[in-house]
């Protein structure tokens, strides 16, 4: 399984066609929050409301893919004292494996506890010296799982 996921593309449109064109073969695609668009524009991706979001989504989702579950928030409610550890909790609190989440415009991934931290940064305004980007996750008929940031260039 194919899991495309991304964040904070604050309206841009150009950069989420990008993702629907190239990974035309992806089993799904998340949306960490601000995204900026009304539901209808996207819906192929399951998507989350972030801090700069003014329409109707979900403060957070419970994705069961292949046995596995991911918990899905933009994370901008937790802060940055403390920031992993609350957010391996919440995992923890929703029985999740996987936390895919944005805010920062910072790509991440990082093991914790048992859970894997997934941030796949901003495509088009990326923070902390990182280069715009966004995320893949494959999940083997094994229930192994492979974590990428990929780098998005024009």
């Amino acid at each position: 399984m194919k899991i495309i996921v991304t964040s904070d593309n604050h309206g841009n449109e150009e950069v989420l066609d990008y993702l629907l064109e190239t990974y035309a073969d992806a089993d799904l695609f998340i949306h960490c929050g601000d995204i900026c668009l009304p539901p209808d524009k996207y819906p192929q991706f399951k998507t989350v409301k972030g801090n700069n979001d003014f329409y109707d989504y979900p403060e957070e989702l419970v994705l069961d893919v292949e046995d596995i579950k991911i918990l899905v928030m933009h994370s901008d409610v937790f802060g940055y004292y403390h920031r992993e550890y609350k957010l391996v909790k919440k995992a923890q609190s929703e029985d999740c494996q996987i936390f895919c989440f944005g805010h920062t415009h910072v790509p991440m991934i990082q093991e914790d506890d048992g859970v894997v931290l997934f941030n796949p940064g901003s495509m088009v305004r990326p923070r902390g010296g990182s280069n715009p980007s966004y995320g893949i996750i494959t999940i083997d008929d094994n229930k192994e799982m492979k974590f990428e940031i990929k780098e998005y260039q024009k």
